[in-house]
């Protein structure tokens, strides 16, 4: 059997500015752009690999989510402990300058980690863990 993981899932707060984020600022393309009762679904993915997307999502959108739920969601997307995601590049250092200036808040610049790879941290504008490794 193969198994592939096709998409993931981040929540957002701000479609346009996640959107800028991820496309703009990462260089992901837009597969799908959906609006549904005032609430949006932005896939995103690497450019050139259409079996990996990411989902960006408005959060606690699933009607089985109640009031009190919603609001535990966004007090964690708040404090940038609600989701994460890590990628990975060839190019570790000029992928953090990037983000760093294109206004992504630093979480660890590019480091030598003790477990063997090489990787740095910041947060996307919902507030989500992006964490990149450099491929070797």
């Amino acid at each position: 059997m193969d198994i592939a993981i096709h998409a993931s899932f981040l929540p957002h707060d701000d479609p346009d500015a996640s959107l800028a984020f991820y496309r703009d600022l990462l260089g992901f393309e837009v597969r799908d752009d959906v609006g549904y009762n005032g609430l949006r679904w932005i896939t995103v993915g690497p450019a050139g690999r259409p079996g990996a997307s990411l989902v960006l999502q408005p959060p606690g959108a699933d009607p089985g989510v109640t009031a009190a739920e919603r609001a535990t969601i966004a007090q964690m997307m708040a404090k940038g402990t609600y989701a994460g995601i890590l990628l990975a590049t060839d190019d570790l250092d000029g992928l953090f300058e990037r983000a760093r200036a294109g206004g992504a808040e630093v979480v660890q610049e590019p480091v030598e980690q003790p477990f063997g790879v090489r990787d740095c941290a910041f947060r996307d504008p919902a507030g989500n863990l992006v964490r990149v490794q450099e491929q070797r």
